[in-house]
């Protein structure tokens, strides 16, 4: 994975005022803190920073950010915020990582193919939407993806199938189904049994062993801070 360098400049102020100043100046308020980091106030370009999340990688990409005394951090973006109208961001959390300690993050899952079951009638239910890893920072696979053409009616696709990056481990068990050709009758009800997008395995945050992301898919974990 390429790392994004994303320019910061320390923020001295906040409350709201402050940060409505900011935002009328072409920035947002975010931080940056970690499990050796203090929380740091900051701000960045909002459309630099979706420039991020609409990469590859998207909110799991590695980000280098300079701040203007020349120090440097690499982050990832733990969480964001919308205008709820506007739909503007207004604010940005970044988790201090580390290039040599692996992250756990959830991954875009998708499939592939027209499984057989379906050409007789069945229907595909694909149980996740994202997989959780555990990998180095710059392994992060930018998505995950299986063929489904061989599934036949009643036939399931595990966890253990998975083929994955060298370095990158699901954090599923190995006969966790991930994608099941059901008859339509049972594929209604089993609809209403999904889990939600994303693992029921807990993920621990990036060098800092929190809980893993929330917002949009899959971001490394660590304890919410005040956005003032």
């Amino acid at each position: 994975m390429e790392i994004i360098k994303l320019n910061a400049t320390r923020r001295e102020e906040s409350g709201k005022s402050a940060s409505s100043r900011l935002r009328r100046a072409g920035q947002i308020p975010a931080i940056a803190y970690g499990r050796e980091l203090a929380p740091l106030s900051v701000a960045v370009s909002p459309k630099a920073l979706l420039q991020v999340l609409g990469s590859d990688h998207g909110k799991n990409s590695v980000v280098e950010l300079a701040i203007e005394n020349g120090e440097t951090l690499t982050v990832m973006v733990r969480d964001y915020d919308y205008h709820p109208i506007s739909r503007e961001l207004v604010h940005a959390d970044f988790i201090q990582v580390k290039l040599d300690q692996p992250v756990d993050v959830h991954i875009p899952f998708r499939t592939v193919g027209k499984p057989k079951g379906v050409v007789t009638g069945g229907v595909l239910q694909q149980i996740f939407r994202t997989i959780p890893v555990r990998c180095l920072p710059e392994k992060i696979p930018s998505f995950i993806e299986i063929d489904v053409t061989e599934l036949d009616m009643g036939e399931s696709f595990k966890a253990s199938g998975l083929t994955l990056p060298e370095g990158v481990k699901a954090l599923l068990a190995d006969d966790q189904t991930i994608a099941v050709v059901n008859a339509p009758e049972k594929a209604g009800a089993e609809e209403e049994a999904k889990p939600a997008a994303g693992a029921p395995a807990a993920a621990a945050a990036p060098a800092g062993g929190a809980a893993a992301p929330a917002k949009g898919g899959a971001a490394p974990a660590g304890d919410k801070k005040d956005k003032k």
